[in-house]
């Protein structure tokens, strides 16, 4: 559960990707204008974390990107109706801005008016997926407004990444987690929509174990490791990255608003008794596959 004044780590970090990885594509990236961003630090500031990278949407690529990633994946969520347009364009700016190097998600406020054709519009312009938030939006994914979303996306083919998971939760937040997330809903949403392809960030929290027995049973799921491995949540200290489904999970950072250092993730995957070609999968193959990346070799 998130709370006011947790840790901050002055942990070093590394000038570039650890040498011994295989390519790595970053999955998990919060892109935002200016002032959602200042917002954002904020909210932080007052109810979990310092976020230790508080960067512009181009400074933070660059920042990757210098490091040696390969590709970023950009999120946005809208955190109210009528701003999903303007978010979506920001996006599209930014993605015209670094070519190849970073693929962009759309994002929609759950119920609001002309929402799935919003997302159209999105997608028609380049985006590549849609990004939801549960707990910012107070949107409950069985909820028949989400209906048009999840039609849109399978006729355009296209992914979702839905933090669906009921932790970190936050007394903060205008509505309970506990009571709009959980492994049975998506499960429901798995069953009902069988070609939609879905991640659920942060391992699903405190129901890893139920996501991993989940990711033998619906091939449309993905998990993402974003600030699982990294021993900062008690709740995540127990995952055993090799007894998932190598196929099935993508590297993520959760960057910027993270609050240690950049490569703290990934020198834990190096720890994590994977083979090599599970590392291959998890840490770039996974995401390209998944959000329909053009990676080119070297």
């Amino acid at each position: 559960m998130l709370q006011p004044n947790m840790p901050y780590h002055a942990d070093q970090e590394g000038d570039r990707v650890p040498a011994e990885l295989p390519p790595v594509v970053d999955a998990h990236v919060h892109l935002f204008p200016q002032n959602i961003f200042t917002a954002v630090w904020r909210w932080f500031d007052a109810h979990a974390w310092r976020i230790r990278y508080r960067l512009s949407s181009t400074q933070l690529i660059d920042f990757l990107l210098s490091r040696g990633v390969r590709h970023v994946v950009g999120l946005q969520y809208a955190h109210k109706p009528g701003i999903a347009r303007q978010l979506n364009h920001y996006m599209l700016e930014k993605v015209q801005q670094y070519g190849g190097a970073l693929t962009g998600l759309a994002t929609v406020f759950p119920g609001e008016e002309g929402g799935a054709a919003i997302l159209q519009e999105a997608f028609d312009a380049g985006l590549k997926g849609v990004k939801l938030h549960v707990h910012v939006q107070c949107c409950d994914i069985n909820d028949e407004v989400m209906l048009p979303l999840y039609e849109c996306c399978l006729k355009n083919n296209k992914p979702m990444v839905i933090h669906a998971g009921r932790e970190p939760k936050s007394t903060a937040y205008g509505c309970d987690p506990y009571q709009l997330c959980g492994s049975g809903k998506v499960e429901r949403v798995l069953g009902d929509f069988p070609k939609l392809k879905i991640c659920v960030p942060h391992f699903g929290f405190d129901e890893s174990e139920v996501y991993r027995e989940l990711l033998e049973g619906y091939d449309n799921l993905w998990l993402d490791t974003t600030m699982v491995l990294t021993d900062y949540f008690v709740e995540c200290q127990n995952i055993r990255l090799n007894e998932y489904r190598s196929d099935r999970i993508m590297y993520g950072s959760d960057f910027p608003n993270i609050p240690y250092a950049w490569d703290r993730e990934l020198k834990e995957l190096l720890r994590a008794d994977l083979s090599a070609e599970a590392l291959a999968k998890i840490s770039a193959e996974n995401a390209v596959d998944f959000f329909g990346i053009d990676l080119p070799a070297g």
